[in-house]
């Protein structure tokens, strides 16, 4: 069963997607608030065209054919500041949902996450509970079949003793199934990519 060297679950954690699309809309609505903000202010753009005018079609090519406009144009929302406080407003209403969505998100992203990991604890402690068990069968299952071999016991100890130990070998199985589910419940609460390193069973 792999070890997990989970790093920083913080970085882990900002690559599931429910947080991730949660902290594109807080940006956004933040973005919002600084567009509607800018609208206090006055917005100067340069414009300016150039072409030519003459009388006649072979005048165009003389000199004072040449014609050019250049200047500013200022706008500014100064008669109109209530419908921009009122933009803002909305902006910073919809920054206050986005914020508590994002929160609300995280902290079920780290619920998840916490429940996840000590269920892969819990039952990677089981399976090698589970593991010494089927282990002390095997060698009670081995020492029965000698004895029997040996004419000590009858063949109902092997029986018996082979019969415990495919019941253990049956629990270790069923417990290796829960705990590798266990583990992709893990990778699937921090966002996939869990780094792992071999361990031996």
């Amino acid at each position: 069963m792999p070890a997990l060297a989970l790093g920083n679950p913080e970085a882990l954690l900002r690559r599931r997607p429910d947080i991730r699309s949660a902290e594109r809309s807080l940006s956004a609505a933040t973005a919002r608030i600084g567009v509607a903000t800018a609208d206090f202010f006055p917005r100067v753009t340069f414009i300016g065209s150039v072409g030519l005018q003459a009388d006649t079609f072979v005048g165009l090519g003389k000199s004072g054919a040449g014609s050019w406009n250049f200047g500013p144009r200022i706008t500014w929302a100064a008669f109109d500041f209530g419908r921009v406080q009122t933009r803002i407003k909305a902006a910073d209403a919809r920054t206050e949902a986005s914020l508590a969505f994002y929160e609300r998100t995280v902290l079920t992203a780290l619920e998840e996450t916490e429940g996840a990991l000590l269920d892969f604890g819990h039952e990677q402690a089981r399976r090698q509970f589970l593991q010494a068990s089927a282990q002390a069968s095997q060698q009670a299952a081995d020492l029965a079949r000698q004895r029997y071999d040996a004419g000590a016991t009858d063949f109902l100890s092997v029986l018996d003793a082979e019969r415990t130990l495919l019941e253990a070998q049956d629990r270790l199985a069923a417990s290796e199934t829960r705990t590798v589910t266990a583990l992709v419940a893990v990778y699937k609460a921090l966002g996939g990519g869990i780094p792992v390193s071999d361990a031996k069973r």
